[in-house]
């Protein structure tokens, strides 16, 4: 894991600098991380499975708050079919589907004070971020449905089951919360 770790930060830290033809979908870069390329989406919140949620919500933040803007070409990229704001939309939530078809969402860093997701079935769904600021981007702890949360994903069934999850947010990292081995994605 922890090698997967580094070569992750070597990902984001690499130089930005590309060569070779021109490609309009190499925008928005981090490193070598190209946020207007869809397919690179994923990769922020892949420290959530390396026990390094901290990371992912460092990145998360850095992503929404450079890369979207309420201006007419405020998009890194290009849309392709509403997948560049379904990402802004879940990840400023602060969860994200990274992989499809599956039941796990990777938790991120939400943006808002609250969101709400009235569902289907009826109950509603809030997300609560005590604190969260430009500054505080960082999660303290988290309750669900009024428990200690510390895992750094949700499934499906608990976003369906209604209820509230609360974060706690800071300045600075928590490298306890959601990097035990029982509280990461598989």
């Amino acid at each position: 894991k922890q090698k997967f770790a580094d070569k992750l930060d070597q990902l984001f830290a690499a130089e930005s600098k590309t060569t070779g033809r021109d490609q309009a979908d190499i925008t928005g870069l981090i490193g070598q991380y190209a946020h207007g390329n869809e397919p690179s989406h994923h990769m922020a919140y892949l420290y959530n499975y390396v026990n390094q949620p901290w990371k992912t919500q460092f990145r998360v933040r850095q992503i929404l708050d450079n890369f979207y803007k309420p201006e007419p070409d405020g998009l890194i990229g290009n849309e392709d079919c509403g997948q560049m704001s379904a990402w802004y939309v879940l990840s400023a939530a602060g969860f994200y589907p990274l992989t499809p078809g599956s039941s796990v969402y990777a938790v991120g860093s939400p943006l808002f004070p609250e969101m709400r997701f009235n569902l289907e079935n009826g109950k509603s769904f809030v997300i609560t971020a005590r604190g969260v600021s430009k500054t505080n981007v960082y999660i303290q702890s988290a309750r669900l449905i009024g428990n200690a949360y510390n895992k750094s994903y949700l499934t499906h069934q608990d976003l369906m089951s209604g209820g509230e999850l609360v974060f706690e947010m800071g300045a600075q990292p928590n490298l306890k919360w959601g990097s035990g081995e029982n509280d990461v994605p598989i």
